[in-house]
C-alpha cells in the first residue's frame, strides 16, 4: 500500500527526441511504463510539450520549461544511451549533476548500466 505522506518518487525520464521523433516517443512512452512499473512518476516533458510547442522556433522554451520540471524531480533516467546522447539530453544531464540528483543510466532494451 502506498504510504500517501510520502508518495511515489518523480523520475525525469531523459531520451531522444529530434530525428526519428515518431520512433523517438514511442520508445519514450516504452520508457515511461518500465518506469511506472517499478514504484516512480516518469516525468517525460517531450511525450507533453510537442502538443503545444513548435520545435523548429520555440525549442528554447522547451528546454527552459524542461529543466524547470528536471529540477523538481528525485532521479533522472537516461535511455538509450547505447545510442548515443543528443545535446538536449548532455543538457538535462548537467543540469541534473549540477542539481547532485541521481542519474541512472539504461540502454533503450530497459538493462540498466553501471549498477
Amino acid at each position: 500500500m502506498l504510504d500517501k505522506k510520502q508518495g511515489r518518487p518523480v523520475v525525469y525520464i531523459c531520451s531522444r527526441y529530434s530525428g526519428d521523433t515518431d520512433g523517438n516517443l514511442e520508445r519514450a512512452r516504452k520508457y515511461c511504463r518500465y518506469a511506472t512499473d517499478r514504484g516512480v512518476v516518469p516525468l517525460a516533458p517531450h511525450l507533453m510539450f510537442p502538443q503545444f510547442i513548435k520545435e523548429d522556433s520555440e525549442r528554447w522554451l522547451a528546454m527552459v520549461m524542461d529543466l524547470e520540471l528536471l529540477h523538481r524531480c528525485d532521479e533522472v533516467w537516461v535511455f538509450g544511451i547505447e545510442n548515443g546522447v543528443s545535446d538536449g539530453m548532455a543538457e538535462e544531464i548537467r543540469n541534473a549533476g549540477c542539481d547532485g540528483q541521481e542519474i541512472r543510466y539504461f540502454t533503450d532494451g530497459c538493462k540498466e548500466l553501471y549498477a
